[in-house]
């Protein structure tokens, strides 16, 4: 059996009644017993800025800590603009850096993306990976989720509207499960 490990889950939008929140929650829910997902915040962080590497704020270091011990980052962001949303940018950059101090290093990763219209946030995803690349992080290639219609996936409990759906996520995420026991011992 395989061993318990703790993920980080980094939502790229900060909206209150967040499409991709809503699916980092239902996510969680499905998640099989060996992971242990909790949110990793970015909604606090100062715009990273090279001078403050020396003495970083107070919301920087509390993010890299988070980060650090855990055994994998699942990523749920929107699409802003054919990209990653700037605040979700500034936090990779916040973990990545002073440069070789990495807390993204080797760590599995996950990309959902979802958006309210028909292109499921591809751009964004396709992005995110080209930077987790830059960081060592494994990135899991398949089941591709680009989640389309985002507005219209759950109910008022958030829960999924459609049983379609939460079997797609179902298979993702027992998919992520299995990416991060064969990647995360390679650390």
């Amino acid at each position: 059996m395989a061993s318990s490990r703790n993920v980080a889950v980094v939502v790229g939008s900060l909206r209150k009644d967040s499409i991709n929140r809503k699916m980092a929650a239902a996510l969680i829910g499905l998640a099989p017993k060996t992971l242990s997902c909790a949110f990793a915040e970015i909604g606090d962080l100062s715009l990273y800025n090279q001078d403050f590497d020396a003495n970083p704020p107070a919301s920087w270091v509390a993010f890299r800590d988070k980060i650090r011990p855990v055994d994998a980052v699942l990523f749920v962001t929107p699409e802003y603009n054919r990209s990653v949303p700037g605040v979700l940018k500034n936090a990779i950059d916040i973990g990545s850096r002073p440069y070789g101090q990495s807390v993204w290093d080797k760590k599995p990763a996950g990309i959902v993306s979802v958006s309210p219209s028909g292109m499921g946030g591809f751009g964004s995803n396709h992005h995110l990976r080209q930077s987790l690349v830059s960081f060592n992080m494994p990135t899991m290639a398949q089941p591709e989720a680009y989640i389309a219609h985002g507005d219209k996936l759950f109910d008022a409990d958030g829960k999924f509207a459609e049983e379609r759906t939460k079997g797609f996520m179902q298979k993702f995420i027992d998919a992520f499960a299995t990416w991060i026991e064969t990647h995360a011992t390679a650390g």
